[in-house]
């Protein structure tokens, strides 16, 4: 049985990470109007839905999401509160001290390394004995999808491998997939601006 997780909220210096609300839906509307968010990281339930209700669809499970024992981030502007990313971490304890990452950012905020410092944020106090108490997060991407391979480098996931033809796009077209893993016990460089707070 899936065990709920209490919210959290990590302070970073100009964004904040906390749990998805109904009226973040305008953000999430943006962002699932970028083909590259849709290509990599919306899911097939939401591209088969139409361009007009993805946001809702989704937005609703990842609200209720701590319920069912995943940590879902919105990555906020600190300032105005709006929507900037993403970071989840899913399948927490499926595997004993195991969970899954995945993350966006939309368009109009990158390259400021946000998904970096976002994703270092959340996985740092995944793994630390006074957050999830985990011993190892792992994330893939496609080959192809070279911006997330160094995001996962800068935010400390080493790289471990070569998944063959291990994502496969809404469009049917199959890519291989770097697999990365962090671990409690590695040494993490923190991207400036890091510290996280409760």
């Amino acid at each position: 049985m899936t065990q709920a997780l209490p919210p959290h909220r990590i302070e970073l210096d100009d964004v904040v990470l906390r749990p998805f609300v109904a009226t973040d839906e305008a953000a999430v509307a943006e962002a699932m109007r970028d083909p590259d968010i849709l290509r990599w990281t919306a899911g097939t339930a939401v591209i088969r839905t139409p361009a007009d209700q993805r946001a809702r669809v989704w937005l609703e499970p990842r609200i209720n999401g701590w319920l069912r024992g995943n940590a879902v981030f919105a990555v906020a502007d600190a300032a105005t509160d709006y929507v900037l990313a993403t970071v989840s971490i899913r399948d927490v304890n499926r595997v004993p001290d195991q969970a899954v990452v995945a993350y966006w950012v939309s368009p109009a905020a990158r390259g400021r390394r946000l998904a970096a410092r976002a994703l270092d944020a959340a996985a740092s106090w995944a793994l630390a004995p006074d957050g999830l108490r985990l011993h190892r997060l792992s994330l893939d991407h496609s080959l192809v999808n070279e911006g997330s391979c160094r995001v996962a480098v800068r935010a400390g996931f080493r790289l471990e491998g070569t998944m063959r033809d291990y994502y496969v796009e809404p469009s049917g077209e199959r890519h291989d997939s770097h697999l990365h893993a962090r671990l409690a016990t590695d040494a993490v460089d923190q991207p400036p601006g890091a510290a996280a707070g409760s």
